[in-house]
Formats: C-alpha cells, structure tokens, sequence
C-alpha cells in the first residue's frame, strides 16, 4: 500500500489532520445545539472541544491498519476550517468502514459535506482497499441521510426504537454501499 500523504484535495476543499490551532474552529459548531442534536455528545465546551482534537491528532492503529481517521475539512481558497470527516475501519478482516462528519452550519447547502465525503469515500476503496463502507444517522437528520443518498449509498436498514438516546427512544438510518458500486458510480461520473 502507498503511503498516504495529506492534504487531500478536491476542486475547493482540502483534507487534512487536525491541529492545536483548529480548536476554535471546532468549538464555533460543535458548541451549538443545532449540531449536537443528533451525535452522542451534548454541545461542547472549549476545553471538551479541546480534548476531542487532541485525540483526532493522535495516531490510532497502525498506517497499515488504522482504527479511525479523523480528517479537518478546509476551504482551499480561505483554509477555513468548515467540518471533520471520519472513516471508522470497523472490521478489518472483512473490509467494512464506517462514514461520519460534522460540518459548520454556516457552510450548509454549497456541496461542501458532499465534496469531502466522496473524497472520503475515495480514500476508503481506494487506498485502503475496503469492500463496503456505511453510515448511520438519526432518522430525523435529515440534512445527514440526505448526504448520504446523494453519495449514491443506498439505505439498508430503518431501525424504529431500538435504543434510548438522548432520553427518547430513537429511529436510525442505516446507509451503505460496495466497492464496486462505487467504481461503477464514479465510473459514470467521468
């Protein structure tokens, strides 16, 4: 495998590891109860903010192998920092990763969350050879599944109260798609 190397670019974003310097970057969406709404964290202080980057900095498996990776989502005009993107290897044996993001509401509706994750998605089949990657989200994330269809991902699965979130009981979107979906999909693309 080669070694991969940051940032990540596309037409108008750049991917790359977090720093020190990005926690107010984080804090102006993650703080907001928009935002936290529908991820297992309430809206975080500075100091959480600070905490949580501080282990997206880390290393996490081996480059071989990572656990995760945790991706600054940035504006290469300006290097505004918009979003963080995730990929979860969730079983290596079997070639499975899990997608996930955050991004700034006052960057909403331009394309950028669609942007980054198909770079993501890229990454995930490409270079890191996995068979199948999925999301989940709250079924009342609208914005979130809305992404994920968009990518092409198909829903699989529409878990009704199957766990406590939040105090409620919660519905949940499962959405996937294989590699060579994805090949044929970008396939068409160009």
């Amino acid at each position: 495998m080669a070694e991969l190397t940051f940032p990540i670019e596309t037409s108008r974003l750049r991917l790359r590891p977090f720093t020190p310097a990005d926690v107010d970057a984080v804090h102006a969406y993650q703080s907001l109860e928009e935002v936290a709404r529908y991820q297992y964290w309430e809206p975080r202080s500075r100091e959480e903010v600070a905490a949580e980057v501080a282990k997206w900095m880390e290393p996490d498996g081996t480059p071989e192998a990572p656990l995760s990776m945790v991706f600054a989502v940035t504006l290469k005009d300006s290097g505004a920092l918009i979003g963080d993107m995730v990929l979860l290897f969730r079983d290596w044996e079997a070639r499975q990763g899990e997608l996930g993001f955050s991004f700034n509401p006052a960057f909403a509706g331009r394309g950028y969350a669609t942007e980054a994750a198909t770079a993501v998605m890229d990454l995930g089949f490409g270079h890191f050879g996995l068979h199948r990657i999925f999301g989940r989200c709250d079924a009342r994330n609208d914005r979130s599944w809305a992404l994920m269809q968009r990518l092409g991902m198909r829903r699989e699965a529409h878990f009704r109260e199957h766990a406590r979130f939040k105090g409620v009981w919660d519905e949940e979107f499962y959405y996937a798609m294989l590699a060579r979906e994805w090949a044929d999909l970008r396939r068409g693309e160009a």
